[in-house]
């Protein structure tokens, strides 16, 4: 791939800054709608931003990490970047689509390339009814929440609620519940990206649940309906040593 009209985004962070200033200043920097690539520099966070800002024009992003944990981006460097983007290998990258009804009768939609989560609004924990490809499944599932994940997001809160890693690029979502009460012991389940998970808030007056998109949140939600969207999807690059896939494998032998 040969990218000439680079465009820079940053975080606030003050490494990040500064990176921002040494690379227009070496490499240039041109407004993203004229653009061949998008090179975020930050964390984990301002890559999901990145992905949803290049989510309509399919541009692709690249990501140095001048964050904390990075692990949706290459390590940084201010030499060389138009050799590594050149040699750089690309996945594609398709969000969940979220429809969620709200308490109000209104219906919000939102993307989300990381997770879609359920979290409980007060002290009393969820109640949820959830049905895959229209057939309930659990009746009843008293947790704090619950979160469908994407392979990209499986690594994230995902992970840290004790689900499964999904190797990228794998047709599957993973299913997991947080702090579950009933059933006892339900470590949740793995399924086909072409699923279709539906989500019902039961006594949802006593037990309000907010549905949250990425970092997206919707508030007192009775229903949710979540899918991946095959419509759009956007280009992820990586160095050859540093794939995506590889930290992926990696993560599962991290003791």
């Amino acid at each position: 791939m040969n990218f000439t009209h680079i465009s820079f985004l940053a975080s606030e962070a003050p490494a990040a800054k500064r990176a921002l200033k040494a690379l227009t200043k070496r490499y240039g920097h041109v407004a993203i709608d004229k653009a061949d690539v998008l090179v975020a520099l930050g964390g984990d966070g301002l890559m999901l931003q990145a992905l949803h800002s290049c989510l309509k024009s399919g541009l692709p992003v690249y990501g140095m990490n001048r964050g904390s944990v990075g692990f949706l981006m290459n390590d940084f460097s201010e030499t060389t970047l138009l050799d590594r983007l050149r040699a750089a290998e690309d996945t594609l990258i398709r969000p969940l689509r979220m429809v969620a009804y709200t308490a109000d009768g209104k219906k919000h939609e939102r993307l989300a390339f990381n997770e879609v989560s359920f979290l409980r609004q007060r002290s009393q924990a969820a109640k949820l009814k959830l049905a895959v490809d229209g057939r309930t499944r659990l009746e009843e599932m008293i947790c704090d929440g619950l979160i469908v994940s994407t392979p990209v997001g499986s690594t994230a809160y995902n992970l840290s609620a004790h689900g499964p890693i999904l190797p990228v690029g794998s047709p599957l979502l993973a299913l997991t519940p947080i702090s579950v009460f009933r059933p006892r012991r339900w470590l949740g389940a793995i399924l086909p990206n072409g699923a279709k998970v539906s989500v019902e808030v039961l006594e949802q007056d006593k037990r309000p649940v907010a549905a949250v998109a990425d970092h997206d949140e919707v508030r007192h939600v009775v229903k949710v309906e979540i899918a991946e969207y095959k419509k759009l999807g956007v280009k992820m690059l990586f160095d050859p040593d540093h794939s995506l896939a590889e930290r992926v494998l990696n993560e599962q032998f991290k003791i």
